[in-house]
């Protein structure tokens, strides 16, 4: 096994130039103290305010070194990056250096505090526009706007969201010198949580863990005799390396680089590879035990801890990857796929030699059970990483490599910094003017009291959104403006919040954009399009899954919100909707299933889906009849071609 690279941990898959020279080193060493202050943090005591502000400021600096005005303009830091430089710098260190008197202007900003608002709120359009496109800040210009033309949405038909209106003053002391904007809980979260997951990875990655997870899943299932072996293979290394990169697209590209071969050899089109390669990779979004970034806001926005966040996407997360599973083996079966020969040590062996990289992933569960902090678990965790790396010499972290994984594991977060800032101003503008209760109030409206309504419509807004921001940023807006329409039809708070997370998620791999399927294309050289498109159809079992919590108080058993009892029949009555959804969508039981076989499994899957014990019962009687059906014309089938033959 090759030990761990040093390819960065992605930032929302942001692309980072290379700087050389003198501005590199001040760039590296900028990442390195922005990543020591973080694990700083987790041990003192630092104020919110000034912790959220010094973070931004050094991330912000960063992301005009590291990101390029325009993609692909190359390496050179120019005069307007610089100036962009000293603008943050003096926009953002105005609030520490003034912050006795500072933090109690909110209300009535001084002319300084007012023009270096400004500044800041334009700063954090400019690094997202750099970091995502222009997508999320334009977004919140739309939003900047609505706050100051409130009163004037009447006079053009808007008057469903109309509102009072705010001055400049007002809206600069809200989102620059409050908790509420810019320095909100979405940056809080990336200043916390998710960049001490990102250093965690980084340092997973870099002592080789990445790819020990490859040659680990290839060990585990590469050498079965089954067709649909490679395709399995591929999609347990995707859930391994989930827990490195935390990142859909960064998942994809790894896993691509190393398995298309793979699948090649095994038979797989190009298409259907990056498929499966895509389908694999976005489920590191929802693997614990960093799952995606959108997952940390959860334990924040519900007040609960990461832990409870951890158990509720346990079942759902199986219930993804069996969907994976069975998708992939209808598809290998029906395309005829054969094993392919894989050159790697035998599973014992590898887990011999390398297996204490599966120590700390176990650590961070263990730690928090105990009652530790998810933040002090994932510290004690990058420490017993560092200290586990030094087992075996290729990957050891001496000085040098560490400094690089602090560097990659900063570098890694920016994107989602810059991110979370910007949707810091669109939640302060949400707040401020009550838009988000419009919203909601508007989507139970058009739903007309009905709960499948809301939660369709729900989910149809989620998804749009997805399609013009990431996953986080996305996940953010809809928290506030489409969480309290399910929760005012009685969805609870919980199965709310982790309904528009899973749709937040899932919207990377919807048409008519999707990011992993394009990248995985990218690698095999397949149709972009007909890649999408046959991801959607592995994913597509798991978009029914948060109807499953959403629709009836059963349902909050999947996120194991009930007794043992009721959360072993939800959870097994599930797998089987997602089995009978795999033989409809994948058209393959035991042989080429028929239309009228696929219609009914279909059917069979959304009354098993419903959690509800009489609608339960129908599925699975239907799913029964169909499976005896197809086992006696497959038989006879059989029997009648051994008859020919002799």
């Amino acid at each position: 096994m090759l030990p761990g690279t040093s390819s960065p941990v992605p930032s929302d898959e942001a692309p980072v130039r290379r700087v050389d020279g003198f501005t590199g080193r001040v760039a590296g060493l900028l990442a390195i103290g922005l990543s020591l202050y973080a694990l700083y943090w987790v041990l003192f005591i630092v104020q919110p305010q000034v912790y959220r502000v010094s973070f931004l400021l050094v991330s912000l600096v960063l992301s005009f070194l590291l990101f390029p005005r325009v993609r692909g303009s190359g390496s050179r830091v120019g005069a307007l990056d610089g100036l962009l430089i000293a603008a943050s710098i003096a926009a953002l260190s105005w609030p520490l250096i003034d912050f006795s008197q500072f933090v109690y202007r909110a209300a009535e900003p001084a002319p300084a505090d007012l023009v270096l608002g400004g500044v800041a709120i334009l700063l954090v359009l400019e690094a997202t526009r750099r970091a995502v496109g222009w997508i999320l800040p334009l977004t919140a210009v739309a939003f900047l706007v609505y706050a100051l033309l409130g009163p004037h949405l009447d006079t053009v038909g808007l008057s469903l969201i109309a509102h009072r209106g705010y001055p400049p003053d007002r809206l600069i002391g809200t989102l620059y010198m409050t908790l509420e904007g810019i320095f909100g809980v979405p940056l809080d979260v990336a200043a916390t949580y998710i960049v001490l997951f990102t250093i965690y990875s980084a340092v997973l990655e870099f002592s080789g863990a990445g790819q020990f997870f490859i040659d680990w899943s290839m060990a585990a299932m590469g050498k079965s005799r089954s067709g649909a072996a490679p395709g399995r293979t591929v999609t347990l290394a995707g859930f391994l390396l989930g827990t490195v990169s935390g990142s859909g697209v960064a998942t994809t590209v790894m896993l691509g680089s190393v398995s298309w071969p793979l699948l090649r050899r095994a038979g797989f089109k190009p298409e259907t590879g990056g498929a499966i390669l895509s389908a694999a990779g976005i489920g590191a979004l929802l693997s614990p035990p960093t799952l995606g970034a959108a997952a940390f806001l959860i334990a924040e926005f519900l007040r609960i801890s990461y832990l409870r966040v951890l158990v509720m996407a346990t079942i759902p997360t199986i219930l993804y990857y069996l969907s994976i599973f069975l998708m992939i083996e209808a598809d290998a079966r029906r395309a005829g796929t054969r094993p392919a020969p894989i050159d790697t040590p035998g599973l014992w062996v590898l887990t011999k030699r390398y297996g204490y990289h599966f120590t700390s992933l176990a650590a961070i569960a263990v730690l928090m059970v105990t009652g530790l902090s998810a933040f002090r678990a994932v510290f004690w965790a990058t420490v017993l990483a560092v200290g586990l790396s030094f087992i075996r010499r290729e990957t050891a972290l001496w000085p040098r490599r560490l400094a690089e994984a602090l560097r990659t594991g900063a570098t890694g977060v920016l994107g989602v910094v810059a991110t979370t800032a910007t949707a810091g101003i669109i939640v302060g503008v949400v707040t401020l003017t009550g838009l988000g209760l419009k919203i909601a109030g508007l989507i139970v409206t058009l739903a007309g009291g009905h709960l499948f309504l809301t939660v369709l419509y729900s989910a149809l807004a989620v998804w749009m959104l997805g399609l013009a921001v990431p996953v986080t940023a996305s996940y953010i807006i809809a928290a506030v403006m489409v969480a309290p329409a399910l929760i005012q039809s009685g969805v609870p708070p919980p199965a709310a919040h982790m309904f528009i997370f899973y749709y937040a998620v899932l919207s990377e791999v919807s048409p008519p954009t999707a990011l992993s399927p394009f990248a995985a294309a990218a690698i095999t050289g397949g149709d972009p399009f007909k890649t999408m498109m046959l991801t959607w159809k592995y994913t597509l079992p798991a978009f029914l899954v948060p109807f499953a919590f959403t629709l009836t108080p059963e349902g909050s058993a999947l996120l194991l919100q009930a007794p043992a009892l009721p959360v072993v029949w939800t959870a097994v009555t599930a797998a089987l909707g997602i089995a009978a959804f795999a033989g409809a969508f994948g058209g393959w039981i035991l042989g080429a299933a028929r239309m009228s076989e696929r219609v009914a499994l279909g059917l069979a899957g959304g009354l098993l889906f419903f959690a509800d014990p009489r609608l339960d019962l129908l599925g699975v009687a239907l799913m029964a009849v169909v499976l005896v059906l197809h086992w006696w014309r497959h038989t006879r089938t059989q029997l009648q071609g051994n008859r020919q033959v002799r």
